[in-house]
């Protein structure tokens, strides 16, 4: 059995808005739609608030999940030679999964989408520590 003041909650909307007065974005609880007074920003209390659009998620099937990673146009931007665009590439994979990909991947992904390639082999490293770069 649903609780009823449960049942009640779900019909009562949240809105966003944008502080005209210190340009923060802010979420308000609006109790009831008559309400009589306007609402003002809790932070510096101004009236001028703009209405925002809300962001909403949708949800995919794992095969609608699958079927827009092997589309090819999204693969138009990756360069498999640019750390940066292959950091980018598995961070959108990632999140298409609802994969976390922890923090020391993601730290690793971050650090080369602000590194780049530096050098011409992509950085690569052979296991001896030297750079590959085809001389003995």
């Amino acid at each position: 059995m649903t609780h009823p003041n449960r049942a009640r909650e779900r019909g009562v909307p949240i809105y966003e808005y944008e502080c005209q007065g210190c340009q923060r974005r802010l979420s308000l609880l609006i109790r009831t739609f008559a309400a009589a007074d306007a609402p003002r920003c809790p932070r510096c209390g101004s009236a001028q608030l703009s209405r925002l659009m809300s962001r909403f998620a949708t949800v995919k099937s794992e095969d609608a999940r699958l079927d827009a990673l092997s589309d090819p146009s999204s693969y138009g931007d990756l360069d498999e030679n640019d750390p940066r665009s292959v950091a980018q590439f598995v961070k959108k994979m990632g999140h298409e999964m609802g994969e976390d990909l922890g923090d020391d991947l993601d730290a690793a992904m971050d650090e080369a989408m602000t590194e780049g390639d530096g050098d011409d082999d992509g950085g690569l490293m052979d296991p001896g520590g030297s750079s590959d770069s085809g001389e003995l």
